[in-house]
């Protein structure tokens, strides 16, 4: 089930580029284009529900299950002990979680540039 209108539906059909560092048949994960720390990644389940608590039961495990595997690929390429996540979905009405380092831990600051080399570092280490 995809919409048309929604963003996050045109980067699962590849319309609009994102730096993904996880994909399987059902979820992906890119790097948030407005970071809140570097490595800022969405996670989104590849067909269109509103929010995270409209997947199907079985769909919801999994999805968590990817949330884990990209927080401790982030802790792991950034060194740090505190990454946050939240379940979000007010500004773009497709349900996505957010996995973030903390922003308050000293990081050094990234810019567009980066996004590339942020997401090979992520991806090769998702791949374990």
């Amino acid at each position: 089930m995809k919409n048309e209108d929604c963003i996050f539906c045109k980067i699962v059909a590849k319309k609009i580029p994102a730096h993904v560092i996880y994909e399987d048949s059902d979820f992906l994960a890119f790097l948030d284009i407005r970071p809140m720390s570097p490595g800022h990644t969405l996670i989104i389940p590849k067909d269109h529900y509103r929010w995270v608590w409209d997947l199907p039961g079985e769909s919801a495990g999994k999805y968590f299950q990817v949330a884990q595997k990209v927080a401790l690929a982030l802790k792991k390429a950034f060194g740090v002990d505190c990454i946050m996540s939240k379940i979000v979905g007010e500004e773009v009405p497709h349900a996505h979680i957010w996995v973030y380092a903390d922003p308050s831990v000293k990081m050094e600051k990234v810019d567009a540039k980066d996004f590339e080399k942020i997401a090979e570092k992520l991806g090769l280490i998702m791949e374990i």
